[in-house]
């Protein structure tokens, strides 16, 4: 065999191995799962909850009027400061101080006729006892005698009369007197007027059991400022009072709140914030705020998150990472071994099967196995690992897909280029 094609064979067989290694290699990848990977670390963690609301006034109150009538004088404006005691509004009250007047009349002519029974009175009793002395003497009959008495208790009696009825004319004059005031409204606290619905010339209508009256004016104090938070059902047996929060208000984009909770609702939400019917179930959380700016307004919308949480120096994975599967189908199908067939389900299975939650921590060998994971509180990305990972160790982050799929003893390969071009560009 000559040099040439003793080469030629050589390189030929050196190829066909090559091919053959290489064929291996990668049909052996195929089984092989590309994932990416995070150390397990210890960080500080803050579990929150969101929410969007509305601004408003601690306290705020919506003025009615208790009587009926024109608007002839409104003397303040949306924006305008008041102090208690401030003149507000007039309303006509021509036909009261006429009831008024004449309510004091009647009363004047009652206590003239009180004068006058006590005159009778005064006289009867003369009458009486001048004919007593008649009858003991002698003089007169009895049947004198017991007109005499008779007169007497009439007088009484009409001048008792005259003082109830005076009794009940100074009532009503009071009532008229009070009707009055109260056409004259005056403010019952220091705040802001935040709302004025109705204009000069316009009726107050006073409130009944089945309407609600004409709501004149708002006057809110808006020296305590509140947000009336929507919080999600879910999310509301983590909230509790005195939790610190942090709001954001629309009309001050870029700038954070200081907050603080101080009641939350018992009972769901039925129409939003928006004054629209609630489609989720909602409850109202107040949040009262630090130092809230100077400008701010009742219905100014927020948002902001309520700390439920907080702890400092734990163990925490990521959120992707943490797999809850049913433990069975976790674990790898020996090759070659069918399936076991499918049992008849019972009622009972469903108790039977409970799934865990855990992570998939890479081995020295390029293998994976699947550790049970007590979870503790949930931060934005991260999730507490209370109990059973070890910091250092190299847990599967993703894909999810990769997740999914992946099984105990399964090999995987670790390729976290797309984590670190993405932590450059957030750099």
């Amino acid at each position: 065999m000559s040099p040439r094609v003793r080469w030629a064979v050589i390189v030929g067989v050196v190829v066909v191995v090559g091919v053959v290694v290489a064929a291996t290699v990668v049909g052996r990848d195929k089984d092989v799962a590309k994932v990416t990977t995070e150390k397990v670390t210890k960080t500080d963690l803050l579990s929150t909850v969101s929410g969007n609301g509305r601004i408003q006034a601690k306290v705020k109150v919506d003025i009615s009027s208790q009587v009926m009538g024109q608007i002839v004088v409104l003397a303040v404006r949306e924006g305008d400061r008041v102090k208690k005691g401030d003149f507000l509004l007039q309303l006509d009250k021509v036909q009261y101080d006429a009831n008024a007047r004449a309510q004091q009349a009647g009363l004047d002519a009652l206590f003239a006729q009180r004068d006058s029974d006590r005159f009778n009175l005064d006289q009867a009793r003369r009458d009486w006892e001048r004919e007593k002395k008649n009858f003991e003497a002698l003089i007169s009959s009895e049947q004198v005698l017991q007109k005499a008495r008779l007169a007497y208790d009439a007088a009484k009696a009409q001048l008792d009369a005259t003082e109830r009825r005076i009794e009940q004319a100074r009532a009503q004059l009071a009532a008229n007197r009070d009707s009055v005031a109260k056409t004259t409204l005056l403010a019952p606290m220091d705040g802001i007027v935040t709302a004025r619905p109705v204009e000069a010339g316009e009726n107050a209508v006073v409130g009944t059991m089945n309407n609600a009256g004409t709501v004149l004016l708002t006057i809110s104090d808006m020296s305590v400022v509140e947000a009336q938070m929507e919080i999600d059902e879910t999310d509301i047996p983590h909230v509790k009072v005195g939790q610190k929060a942090k709001l954001s208000i629309d009309a001050h984009p870029g700038k954070k709140s200081d907050g603080v909770v101080t009641e939350i609702s018992g009972s769901p939400i039925t129409k939003s914030a928006l004054g629209t019917d609630a489609s989720a179930v909602n409850f109202k959380v107040k949040v009262q705020i630090h130092e809230p700016p100077a400008d701010l307004r009742p219905g100014f919308s927020v948002s902001g998150e309520i700390e439920t949480d907080r702890k400092t120096g734990v163990l925490a994975i990521p959120i992707p990472a943490l797999v809850v599967a049913d433990e069975a189908s976790l674990k790898r199908q020996e090759k070659g071994k069918k399936p076991a067939p499918t049992p008849t389900p019972t009622p009972g299975d469903r108790e039977k099967k409970k799934d865990v939650e855990g992570v998939f921590v890479v081995k020295k060998d390029g293998t994976v196995e699947f550790r049970k994971v007590k979870t503790g509180i949930t931060a934005e990305l991260q999730i507490e690992a209370a109990d059973g990972l070890k910091e250092g160790e190299e847990i599967v982050t993703g894909p999810f897909k990769a997740l999914r799929s992946l099984r105990i003893g399964d090999r995987v390969k670790v390729d976290n280029t797309g984590q670190a071009r993405d932590a450059g560009k957030r750099g």
